[in-house]
């Protein structure tokens, strides 16, 4: 698999702050949502794959144990959404309820 955030994988990603990388990970998981709603499963995949990518360039870059286990979990929660047999009953709106508000402080802040 080939690294599609490159130049967030070369060091910029462990810069951003918490609500900007939960908000670009968003933005992957609400391109999966859609693409899901509209029937295209491969589009769907992918952004969740970038999604992924997203996550473990935040777990190899966490800080701190608290936001190390929440990107841990979250990660895990997506993979069992997308991928898995979504034994923890996701739903659309709950990742859009999760992820919305950090896109929204991302943009406020700019």
């Amino acid at each position: 698999m080939s690294v599609q955030h490159k130049d967030l994988a070369s060091g910029r990603w462990g810069e951003m702050p918490l609500c900007e990388q939960l908000a670009n990970i968003g933005s992957e998981v609400s391109r999966a949502l859609n693409w899901r709603k509209k029937g295209n499963e491969e589009y769907s995949k992918q952004a969740v794959f970038r999604a992924l990518e997203l996550f473990d360039l935040s777990l190899s870059s966490a800080r701190s144990f608290p936001r190390l286990k929440e990107f841990a979990r979250l990660r895990e929660a997506v993979v069992d959404y997308f991928l898995g047999t979504n034994q923890f009953s996701s739903s659309e709106t709950l990742w859009r309820k999760y992820f919305d508000p950090f896109n929204h402080l991302a943009r406020k802040q700019y």
